[in-house]
Protein backbone atom coordinates (compact mmCIF):
# COMPACT_ATOMS: atom_id res chain seq x y z
CA UNK A 1 0.00 0.00 0.00
CA UNK A 2 1.34 3.47 -1.07
CA UNK A 3 1.89 6.47 0.98
CA UNK A 4 -0.82 8.03 -0.77
CA UNK A 5 -3.43 5.13 -0.58
CA UNK A 6 -2.87 5.18 3.30
CA UNK A 7 -3.22 8.30 3.83
CA UNK A 8 -6.53 8.33 2.16
CA UNK A 9 -7.80 5.57 4.04
CA UNK A 10 -7.08 7.11 7.68
CA UNK A 11 -9.05 10.43 6.14
CA UNK A 12 -12.31 8.17 5.46
CA UNK A 13 -11.59 6.75 8.44
CA UNK A 14 -11.48 10.20 10.25
CA UNK A 15 -14.77 11.11 8.77
CA UNK A 16 -16.90 7.88 9.05
CA UNK A 17 -16.93 8.46 13.10
CA UNK A 18 -18.91 11.45 12.21
CA UNK A 19 -21.76 9.71 10.57
CA UNK A 20 -23.51 6.47 10.26
CA UNK A 21 -23.41 7.35 6.13
CA UNK A 22 -21.44 4.29 4.01
CA UNK A 23 -19.14 6.32 2.86
CA UNK A 24 -14.94 5.66 1.79
CA UNK A 25 -15.95 2.13 1.14
CA UNK A 26 -12.83 1.73 -0.91
CA UNK A 27 -12.53 -1.06 -4.07
CA UNK A 28 -10.99 -4.34 -4.65
CA UNK A 29 -10.52 -4.49 -8.62
CA UNK A 30 -14.01 -3.59 -9.57
CA UNK A 31 -15.71 -4.38 -6.88
CA UNK A 32 -16.42 -3.40 -3.34
CA UNK A 33 -13.96 -4.76 -0.63
CA UNK A 34 -15.41 -7.62 0.55
CA UNK A 35 -16.36 -6.39 4.44
CA UNK A 36 -18.14 -4.19 2.99
CA UNK A 37 -20.36 -6.41 1.04
CA UNK A 38 -20.92 -8.49 4.42
CA UNK A 39 -21.40 -5.02 6.32
CA UNK A 40 -24.43 -4.03 3.63
CA UNK A 41 -25.25 -7.72 4.03
CA UNK A 42 -25.63 -7.61 7.92
CA UNK A 43 -27.58 -4.12 7.91
CA UNK A 44 -30.08 -5.39 5.44
CA UNK A 45 -30.47 -8.67 6.94
CA UNK A 46 -31.10 -6.26 10.35
CA UNK A 47 -33.55 -3.98 8.75
CA UNK A 48 -35.75 -6.91 7.12
CA UNK A 49 -35.68 -8.30 11.21
CA UNK A 50 -36.69 -5.42 12.28
CA UNK A 51 -40.14 -4.90 10.08
CA UNK A 52 -41.19 -8.39 10.03
CA UNK A 53 -40.73 -8.96 14.10
CA UNK A 54 -44.00 -8.61 15.61
CA UNK A 55 -44.01 -6.74 19.16
CA UNK A 56 -43.59 -8.88 22.48
CA UNK A 57 -46.92 -7.42 23.55
CA UNK A 58 -46.52 -8.93 27.10
CA UNK A 59 -43.37 -7.98 27.66
CA UNK A 60 -44.07 -4.63 26.35
CA UNK A 61 -47.53 -4.40 28.27
CA UNK A 62 -45.11 -5.32 31.49
CA UNK A 63 -42.93 -2.23 30.96
CA UNK A 64 -45.22 0.17 30.10
CA UNK A 65 -47.25 -0.45 33.47
CA UNK A 66 -43.83 1.72 35.05
CA UNK A 67 -44.87 4.94 33.79
CA UNK A 68 -47.17 4.87 36.67
CA UNK A 69 -50.09 6.21 33.92
CA UNK A 70 -52.72 3.42 34.63
CA UNK A 71 -53.00 -0.18 33.57
CA UNK A 72 -51.83 -0.16 29.25
CA UNK A 73 -54.73 -0.76 27.20
CA UNK A 74 -53.91 -3.05 23.72
CA UNK A 75 -55.48 -2.30 20.45
CA UNK A 76 -54.94 -3.21 17.08
CA UNK A 77 -55.09 -2.35 13.47
CA UNK A 78 -57.16 -3.95 10.99
CA UNK A 79 -54.16 -5.75 9.57
CA UNK A 80 -54.25 -9.41 10.77
CA UNK A 81 -50.10 -9.54 10.44
CA UNK A 82 -47.16 -8.40 9.37
CA UNK A 83 -47.77 -9.45 6.56
CA UNK A 84 -50.92 -7.61 5.73
CA UNK A 85 -50.10 -4.74 7.52
CA UNK A 86 -47.11 -3.73 4.83
CA UNK A 87 -49.18 -4.79 2.06
CA UNK A 88 -52.33 -2.87 2.83
CA UNK A 89 -51.23 0.63 4.80
CA UNK A 90 -55.33 1.51 5.12
CA UNK A 91 -55.73 -1.02 7.48
CA UNK A 92 -53.00 0.14 9.19
CA UNK A 93 -54.59 3.37 10.03
CA UNK A 94 -57.95 1.59 11.17
CA UNK A 95 -58.68 0.05 14.12
CA UNK A 96 -59.84 -3.53 14.95
CA UNK A 97 -61.82 -2.53 18.05
CA UNK A 98 -61.57 0.13 20.37
CA UNK A 99 -64.26 -0.90 23.08
CA UNK A 100 -62.00 -1.58 25.28
CA UNK A 101 -60.23 2.37 25.37
CA UNK A 102 -62.28 4.22 28.37
CA UNK A 103 -63.39 7.67 27.72
CA UNK A 104 -60.74 9.98 30.18
CA UNK A 105 -61.56 13.51 29.43
CA UNK A 106 -57.50 13.55 29.66
CA UNK A 107 -55.63 16.40 28.55
CA UNK A 108 -53.18 14.10 26.71
CA UNK A 109 -52.88 10.34 25.01
CA UNK A 110 -49.93 8.70 24.25
CA UNK A 111 -50.31 6.33 21.93
CA UNK A 112 -47.08 3.45 21.99
CA UNK A 113 -47.46 1.92 18.39
CA UNK A 114 -44.64 -0.34 16.28
CA UNK A 115 -44.76 0.75 12.91
CA UNK A 116 -42.85 -0.48 10.90
CA UNK A 117 -39.81 -1.41 13.27
CA UNK A 118 -41.58 -3.10 16.53
CA UNK A 119 -37.65 -2.91 17.36
CA UNK A 120 -37.71 0.78 17.70
CA UNK A 121 -40.63 0.91 20.20
CA UNK A 122 -39.12 -2.16 22.17
CA UNK A 123 -35.17 -0.56 22.49
CA UNK A 124 -36.74 2.81 23.46
CA UNK A 125 -40.20 3.36 23.54
CA UNK A 126 -41.05 3.46 27.77
CA UNK A 127 -37.82 5.41 28.27
CA UNK A 128 -38.97 8.07 25.60
CA UNK A 129 -42.23 7.79 27.33
CA UNK A 130 -40.84 8.73 30.40
CA UNK A 131 -38.68 11.50 29.66
CA UNK A 132 -41.94 12.95 28.31
CA UNK A 133 -44.07 12.58 31.23
CA UNK A 134 -41.16 14.26 33.44
CA UNK A 135 -40.81 17.16 30.54
CA UNK A 136 -44.79 18.42 30.48
CA UNK A 137 -46.03 20.42 32.79
CA UNK A 138 -47.42 19.39 35.68
CA UNK A 139 -50.70 20.68 35.43
CA UNK A 140 -51.39 18.44 31.96
CA UNK A 141 -53.25 14.97 32.67
CA UNK A 142 -52.40 11.88 30.91
CA UNK A 143 -54.20 9.57 29.66
CA UNK A 144 -53.59 5.76 30.40
CA UNK A 145 -50.79 4.18 27.65
CA UNK A 146 -52.42 2.57 24.86
CA UNK A 147 -49.93 0.09 23.27
CA UNK A 148 -50.80 -0.02 18.89
CA UNK A 149 -50.01 -2.99 16.83
CA UNK A 150 -49.66 -3.68 13.28
CA UNK A 151 -50.48 0.50 13.35
CA UNK A 152 -49.60 3.43 11.07
CA UNK A 153 -50.18 6.98 12.70
CA UNK A 154 -53.89 7.88 11.91
CA UNK A 155 -54.49 4.78 13.82
CA UNK A 156 -53.95 7.33 17.09
CA UNK A 157 -56.52 9.31 15.82
CA UNK A 158 -59.10 7.19 16.49
CA UNK A 159 -57.48 6.21 19.59
CA UNK A 160 -58.07 10.09 20.39
CA UNK A 161 -61.38 10.26 19.90
CA UNK A 162 -62.36 7.42 22.39
CA UNK A 163 -60.05 8.23 24.98
CA UNK A 164 -61.67 11.93 24.76
CA UNK A 165 -58.72 13.74 24.51
CA UNK A 166 -58.08 16.73 22.84
CA UNK A 167 -54.10 16.27 22.32
CA UNK A 168 -52.29 13.28 21.48
CA UNK A 169 -48.37 11.64 21.01
CA UNK A 170 -48.19 8.69 18.98
CA UNK A 171 -44.23 7.07 19.70
CA UNK A 172 -43.89 5.08 16.53
CA UNK A 173 -41.59 2.58 15.16
CA UNK A 174 -39.98 4.43 11.73
CA UNK A 175 -39.21 2.39 8.82
CA UNK A 176 -35.81 0.94 8.71
CA UNK A 177 -32.97 1.92 6.99
CA UNK A 178 -29.33 0.33 6.27
CA UNK A 179 -27.63 2.56 8.70
CA UNK A 180 -30.38 2.41 11.43
CA UNK A 181 -33.32 -0.59 12.27
CA UNK A 182 -34.37 1.17 15.59
CA UNK A 183 -35.26 5.04 15.20
CA UNK A 184 -38.64 5.98 16.64
CA UNK A 185 -40.79 8.96 15.71
CA UNK A 186 -43.27 11.05 17.47
CA UNK A 187 -46.09 12.70 16.28
CA UNK A 188 -48.22 15.35 17.83
CA UNK A 189 -51.80 15.89 16.61
CA UNK A 190 -54.32 18.28 18.63
CA UNK A 191 -57.85 17.92 18.06
CA UNK A 192 -56.83 14.72 16.41
CA UNK A 193 -60.75 13.49 16.24
CA UNK A 194 -61.48 12.58 12.58
CA UNK A 195 -64.72 14.48 13.14
CA UNK A 196 -63.51 17.72 13.71
CA UNK A 197 -61.83 18.16 10.24
CA UNK A 198 -64.32 17.55 7.65
CA UNK A 199 -62.04 16.05 5.03
CA UNK A 200 -59.96 14.14 7.72
CA UNK A 201 -56.78 14.45 9.91
CA UNK A 202 -54.22 14.45 7.04
CA UNK A 203 -50.21 15.24 7.67
CA UNK A 204 -50.68 19.22 7.52
CA UNK A 205 -52.35 18.71 11.32
CA UNK A 206 -49.50 16.66 12.35
CA UNK A 207 -46.19 17.83 14.15
CA UNK A 208 -42.99 15.16 13.69
CA UNK A 209 -39.79 14.91 15.57
CA UNK A 210 -37.83 11.67 14.57
CA UNK A 211 -34.92 9.92 14.43
CA UNK A 212 -34.72 9.08 17.91
CA UNK A 213 -32.47 6.57 18.29
CA UNK A 214 -29.61 7.34 21.48
CA UNK A 215 -26.42 7.36 21.68
CA UNK A 216 -26.21 8.11 17.78
CA UNK A 217 -29.48 9.88 17.00
CA UNK A 218 -31.67 12.22 18.86
CA UNK A 219 -31.56 11.84 22.75
CA UNK A 220 -34.78 10.77 25.43
CA UNK A 221 -34.30 14.26 26.83
CA UNK A 222 -33.97 16.48 23.87
CA UNK A 223 -36.88 14.27 21.86
CA UNK A 224 -39.00 15.12 25.33
CA UNK A 225 -38.55 18.76 25.47
CA UNK A 226 -39.58 19.59 21.95
CA UNK A 227 -42.45 17.44 22.40
CA UNK A 228 -43.56 18.96 25.75
CA UNK A 229 -42.92 22.47 23.89
CA UNK A 230 -45.22 21.21 21.05
CA UNK A 231 -47.95 19.99 23.55
CA UNK A 232 -47.79 23.36 25.40
CA UNK A 233 -47.91 25.44 21.95
CA UNK A 234 -50.52 22.78 20.70
CA UNK A 235 -53.05 23.95 23.78
CA UNK A 236 -51.98 27.62 23.34
CA UNK A 237 -52.67 27.69 19.71
CA UNK A 238 -55.59 25.66 19.08
CA UNK A 239 -53.86 23.35 16.46
CA UNK A 240 -51.12 21.66 15.72
CA UNK A 241 -49.36 20.88 12.42
CA UNK A 242 -48.18 23.52 9.67
CA UNK A 243 -49.04 26.40 12.17
CA UNK A 244 -47.23 25.28 14.98
CA UNK A 245 -43.34 25.78 15.51
CA UNK A 246 -41.09 24.22 17.91
CA UNK A 247 -40.08 27.21 20.57
CA UNK A 248 -38.00 25.15 22.46
CA UNK A 249 -34.60 25.79 22.08
CA UNK A 250 -35.57 29.70 22.08
CA UNK A 251 -37.37 29.27 25.88
CA UNK A 252 -34.48 27.55 27.07
CA UNK A 253 -31.75 30.00 25.89
CA UNK A 254 -34.57 33.10 26.64
CA UNK A 255 -34.94 36.20 24.76
CA UNK A 256 -31.41 37.36 24.43
CA UNK A 257 -30.30 34.71 22.54
CA UNK A 258 -33.45 34.33 20.52
CA UNK A 259 -32.40 36.32 17.54
CA UNK A 260 -29.30 33.86 17.11
CA UNK A 261 -30.26 32.13 14.59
Amino acid sequence: MSSLERADGAFWDTLRTTTQSRIGLGRTGDALPTRRVLEFSAAHAAARDAVHQPLDTDAFVARARGLGLGEPIVVTSRAADRGEYLRRPDLGRAPSDLSAVPKTGADLGLVLADGLSPKALTDHGTALAGAILAALPPDVTVAPPVIATQARVALGDHVARALGVRTLLVLIGERPGLSVADSLGIYLTHRADPEDFGSGVTDAHRNCISNIHPPEGLGYADAARIAASLVVGARRLGRSGVDLKDTSRAELEGPDQRGLH
